[in-house]
């Protein structure tokens, strides 16, 4: 049951009719991996602590940077230096104190990465590179469980959503293959602080709709987000048969 504070704490989400008492105690018993405390992890950590998601676990084998506080908008100043895992528990425990944090620091091999993913019911991609994020999707394949995918760089943004519950879903393997030698990251090509801002928004909108069971999830769809000219265009995307990762050889 949810007590007179929480009620009190998330009533203007409770008043909406897709979520009220039910989709609230949904994501009050929810327990989401978060891989990554950059920029999209910020915002992502930052409203599903808000929203009270009753579990989170936070995974970042990095510590706080100057650079990073133009966009990774959960350090501050005096959080540099320290482990971003131990910032962002600091800033989410001052937040919201009513739930659980799980600290991950140390890098996710595929063991470590397999047995947290099959703890939670949700993961939640806000990685920088293309080997972590076919890693965490090969353990949500594998464990069953929906991945929330984002990527921004310069002034470019992504998001999809990745359910191997539903029959129709590509995996990010199915969209993106083996990627690119070439990728670049930000550091190198740089990104607009509010660009990553809105990416981490827009995924943790897709986590609560999943997790409380409302709205229509972005399934068999890639969201491309132009910062430029400020424009939002939609594709389809279909499972790969034949893919090395969800496709029946390998399920």
């Amino acid at each position: 049951m949810l007590n007179d504070q929480e009620l009190l704490r998330y009533s203007r989400q409770i008043l909406l009719q897709h979520i009220d008492i039910d989709g609230q105690l949904r994501l009050k018993e929810s327990r989401v991996l978060i891989v990554g405390l950059g920029g999209l992890g910020a915002p992502v950590a930052l409203y599903l602590a808000a929203a009270g998601v009753g579990e989170l676990h936070l995974a970042d084998f990095d510590t706080v940077d100057l650079t990073n506080l133009q966009r990774q908008i959960i350090h501050d100043t005096d959080s540099v230096g320290m482990s971003k895992v131990d910032s962002a528990i600091k800033r989410l425990t001052a937040i919201n104190p009513q739930i659980a944090l799980v600290a991950h620091r140390a890098a996710l091999d595929e063991d470590s990465l397999a047995a947290v993913v099959a703890g939670v019911d949700l993961v939640l991609d806000c990685s920088d590179n293309f080997s972590t994020r076919e890693a965490v999707n090969a353990a949500c394949v594998s464990a069953g469980k929906p991945l929330v995918s984002g990527a921004a760089i310069r002034l470019e943004g992504q998001l999809s959503v990745f359910d191997p519950r539903r029959a129709e879903s590509p995996c990010y393997h199915c969209l993106y293959g083996h990627g690119s030698e070439a990728e670049l990251t930000c550091s190198e090509a740089g990104v607009v602080g509010p660009l990553v801002g809105l990416v981490g928004s827009l995924q943790a909108l897709e986590a609560l709709k999943l997790l409380a069971g409302f709205g229509e999830p972005l399934v068999g769809r890639l969201l491309l987000i132009d910062a430029l000219g400020t424009r939002f265009r939609e594709l389809r995307v279909k499972r790969d048969p034949g893919c090395s990762v969800c496709g029946p050889k390998h399920a």
